[in-house]
């Protein structure tokens, strides 16, 4: 009997060493920050680390400037999970990744609700593809259209210019091609000095980044931002299966939308800096073309494998919920 109970005591202490090693392990989450070791991100993710620590996640924190990179350890496994824009995220969640589709999103009320959907336990199994999941989702501020010229103020006066467009998301290059204006690849990291330097006419940036990327340089004398929001960007956190369980990612994705009202509010105190003489409104009836074109963009793009046709869905219920005279809300295409 001794020896059967010192045998089931052995067996236990091997089988359980496995799994005290696996728990003890410290995860390396890679977090793109382009203002480094003291930027926001890397801020907010300190906080996120701290909250971690409670659902038996110890993680160390390896910041990334160049978000190309902390993609590519990502997929490489150097990183467990990675802090990224939502539009590189696509790569690794169709449903998570359109969130950032053109026009889908038209303000921070819309976001939070499309957000409260994602971090919602039922949508969990949206969250996984793969061999990764969504750990998280933050809003980053809503792109706008920055423009060296206040003349190019309409889609007509776009075509023939110099458009800065993410090189690795084909579908923004075939977004400015269909305006007839010339696309021209660029990243993260050089996209804001080459409007800067004149060398590209028109950019598409949330507003926290005039300061930070000193793009009033490339809208003096005669610039403007045209005060219409082209998309809503986000950051996401995309962890391996592997690294992460579903447990922890969801109490991680519910994190992520608690905190959602105090980002939302930084974001907005961070756009007041822009000096307001740079922003043009445009007419209603231009607001119609270009919602238009935006829809039309989106569903071609669905159909062209980039888009997550479910998440369009949900962003189209969100708009008809807020605005039920919408025309799409009696005749959807999405």
């Amino acid at each position: 009997m001794k020896k059967t109970l010192a045998l089931l005591a052995a067996a236990t202490t091997l089988f359980a060493a496995p799994l005290t090693a696996q728990a003890e392990k410290e995860l390396n989450i890679c977090v793109w920050d382009i203002a480094g070791k003291s930027g926001p991100a890397m801020q907010a993710m300190r906080e996120w680390q701290t909250e971690a620590l409670s659902w038996g996640l110890k993680t160390k924190l390896t910041t990334h400037t160049n978000e190309a990179i902390a993609a590519e350890e990502l997929k490489s496994g150097i990183c467990d999970a990675a802090l990224i824009t939502g539009i590189r995220a696509r790569s690794f969640n169709k449903f998570s990744g359109t969130i950032d589709s053109v026009g889908g999103i038209p303000d921070d009320e819309h976001l939070k609700t499309v957000l409260q959907v994602a971090a919602h336990p039922q949508s969990a199994d949206k969250m996984e593809q793969g061999s990764y999941r969504i750990m998280g989702i933050a809003p980053a501020g809503a792109a706008y259209i920055f423009v060296n010229d206040k003349n190019i103020n309409t889609l007509a006066k776009a075509a023939g210019k110099k458009v800065a467009v993410l090189e690795y998301d084909p579908t923004q290059a075939q977004l400015v091609a269909q305006v007839g204006a010339s696309p021209v690849a660029s990243d993260i990291t050089n996209f804001s000095s080459r409007f800067n330097n004149g060398q590209v006419d028109v950019i598409a940036s949330p507003l926290v980044a005039y300061n930070a990327l000193e793009l009033y340089r490339g809208l003096t004398p005669n610039g403007a931002i045209i005060n219409y929001p082209l998309a809503q960007i986000t950051m996401q956190l995309v962890a391996r299966k592997d690294s992460i369980s579903s447990e922890a990612a969801q109490k991680s994705r519910s994190y992520f939308y608690t905190n959602l009202d105090r980002i939302q509010e930084e974001l907005s105190r961070e756009a007041e800096n822009v000096d307001p003489k740079w922003m043009q409104d445009i007419p209603d009836a231009d607001k119609s073309d270009y919602e238009i074109m935006m829809q039309e963009a989106r569903v071609q793009l669905r159909d062209q494998g980039h888009y997550d046709g479910d998440m369009l869905t949900l962003q189209r219920r969100v708009r008809c919920k807020i605005d039920g005279s919408r025309s799409e809300c009696t005749n959807p295409v999405e």
